[in-house]
């Protein structure tokens, strides 16, 4: 079903500080930055080693990630594992009774499909993504 990690995504409260901490601390220097207004957020991605790392801030107390920060603090936010076919893996993973969140994918940054599934599931405690690419 997963066919790799797409994505590790941390909620950090200022996103400025969390990318220099990055770029002075790792030599990170090429990010992505991406505004969510609609969303509340702001992302900054880089890839390392094939895989994504989005540092999400929220720009807004109205955000999930406010709420998040407030409640857990910055850290670890989600896992995301890339699927083929995201409605085939929502289905088969709602059979075999998992908890989801979205029961229907929604449109993500880079031309994909998200969803997620509730942190409770296997009692791992983190948020997991599934990610489909569309082009």
């Amino acid at each position: 079903m997963f066919s790799q990690i797409d994505h590790i995504g941390f909620a950090v409260r200022d996103i400025d500080q969390a990318v220099a901490f990055y770029s002075d601390t790792f030599g990170v220097t090429e990010w992505e930055r991406i505004s969510m207004p609609e969303r509340h957020m702001e992302v900054a991605a880089t890839k390392l080693g094939g895989v994504l790392l989005e540092l999400i801030a929220p720009t807004s107390a109205e955000a999930a990630f406010a709420k998040y920060l407030d409640e857990k603090g910055p850290g670890v936010h989600h896992i995301a594992y890339r699927v083929d076919d995201i409605e085939a893996a929502l289905a088969t993973l709602s059979e075999q009774g998992a908890r989801l969140i979205d029961k229907t994918p929604r449109p993500g940054i880079h031309d994909t499909l998200i969803a997620f599934l509730h942190p409770k599931n296997g009692d791992q405690g983190v948020l997991v993504e599934l990610v489909q690419h569309t082009h």
